[in-house]
């Protein structure tokens, strides 16, 4: 039996792909720490290794040298899962038998064919057509399904919600589901099954949270036919959508709040806790982490971040954030000043306001799809510009965040888009 070895940093893509190697009858272990690789490694012989390249540095060269002194895996074939390398680094790499280094996000096809290659397996992959996406916007989370019903993709889906939803800690998640290029039918219900099932048991949100926007009838009959799906609705508009569930979070919030009165009344002012405390248990798992500056400096390293908006405080707002890490900044107070630096400068990221004076957000996103330009755009709005940004979200744009910023939403939105692992 072929074994593979991994060391990866996310837990979630860690639990991925130990499912979709044993599925297969791959034997896999795990190592939670260098050392524990470096053990592994000498004492199990892998037939391969999957590593991150987020580990420390040193610790990873260290690492490589390690298994190219050992005679048993000094040919162990190695893949490298990594966010952004430079050319350099990359050479570094080259006398440790790196076979593949794949950036994140990963392209989980790709991910497969290469396994194929290198254990000598026939992994099965669904290659149908299908676009999945997720992204986070005011707490609510948005996903895009299109061009068709992949059973791998779909599987994917719901680790990528859990990513997000631990990422932004995110208690009950109100969810928008948009549906394009699918014309569904009776082959397709085991596909509609396991994404409308995956949704709900992985975001654990109610189905009363929950809008599905499209125009195809025969989806709209699947779900309100099904009585485990009671409480979802489909909807033809992403303006009701939205404010459909703001409407009903509001409602949410009532309840929190008059669940908070009765824990005051009820549990913490009650007379004798010594009566309470045999049938009340409060169980705290663990401490709620902030996000933290380093690990923003970690996934930020070598990046180039545009911030293109009129508005100097919002230009020196977003310049901060990011002060102290290694990204290079630059600044436009114009859409055209940024779209005459495009065919010199390469960006990783950008922030980009939609109201600008003379060429505004909306001409430099058609620019961009005009010249199949594609790095992440992070829209800026304001609440008074909901309909401004429903228009954007038509265009194709994935992620927003909503005037007045703050320093944790930038970190939050930079590390969604930029420390995606799936």
């Amino acid at each position: 039996m072929k074994l593979v070895l991994i060391l990866v940093e996310s837990r979630l893509l860690r639990e991925y792909l130990s499912l979709k190697l044993e599925e297969s009858g791959i034997e896999v272990s795990i190592a939670n720490t260098p050392m524990e690789s470096i053990s592994k490694m000498r004492n199990l012989a892998p037939d391969l290794i999957i590593l991150d390249y987020h580990l420390d540095h040193k610790v990873l060269m260290e690492l490589l040298k390690q298994k190219k002194a050992d005679i048993n895996t000094a040919n162990t074939p190695v893949i490298i899962l990594a966010q952004k390398l430079e050319q350099k680094q990359l050479l570094e790499l080259i006398p440790f038998d790196v076979k593949k280094v794949f950036n994140k996000p990963i392209k989980i096809d790709s991910l497969f064919a290469t396994l194929t290659e290198i254990l000598e397996f026939p992994f099965k992959v669904d290659e149908s057509p299908g676009i999945v996406e997720v992204h986070v916007n005011e707490e609510v989370v948005f996903i895009e399904i299109a061009k068709g019903l992949n059973r791998d993709k779909l599987e994917l889906l719901g680790f990528k919600i859990s990513e997000l939803i631990e990422l932004y800690k995110i208690h009950l998640p109100r969810i928008i589901m948009m549906i394009s290029d699918i014309k569904p039918g009776i082959q397709d219900l085991l596909n509609m099954q396991k994404l409308f099932n995956t949704i709900l048991h992985v975001s654990k949100t109610k189905p009363e949270n929950i809008r599905i926007l499209t125009r195809e009838e025969f989806i709209r009959q699947f779900i309100y036919g099904n009585a485990e799906y009671k409480g979802i609705k489909v909807v033809s508009d992403l303006q009701l959508a939205m404010d459909d569930l703001m409407i009903h979070a509001k409602g949410d919030e009532q309840d929190d709040e008059e669940r908070a009165e009765f824990i005051e009344e009820k549990i913490l002012h009650a007379d004798t806790w010594e009566e309470q405390e045999e049938n009340l248990t409060l169980k705290f798992e663990t401490e709620e982490r902030e996000i933290s500056l380093e690990l923003f400096r970690k996934s930020v390293q070598n990046l180039r971040v545009a911030i293109i908006d009129d508005d100097f405080i919002i230009q020196e707002l977003i310049r901060r954030t990011f002060e102290n890490t290694n990204a290079t900044i630059f600044t436009y107070s114009d859409g055209d000043e940024f779209l005459a630096s495009i065919d010199t400068t390469e960006y990783d990221l950008a922030f980009l306001d939609l109201v600008m004076p003379k060429v505004d957000g909306f001409g430099v996103l058609k620019e961009l799809q005009a010249r199949d330009i594609k790095y992440p755009v992070i829209v800026l709005s304001t609440v008074s510009q909901r309909e401004t940004m429903i228009k954007a979200i038509q265009m194709g744009v994935k992620s927003y965040l909503v005037k007045p910023l703050r320093p944790k939403d930038i970190f939050t939105k930079s590390l969604e888009i930029l420390k995606a692992n799936f």
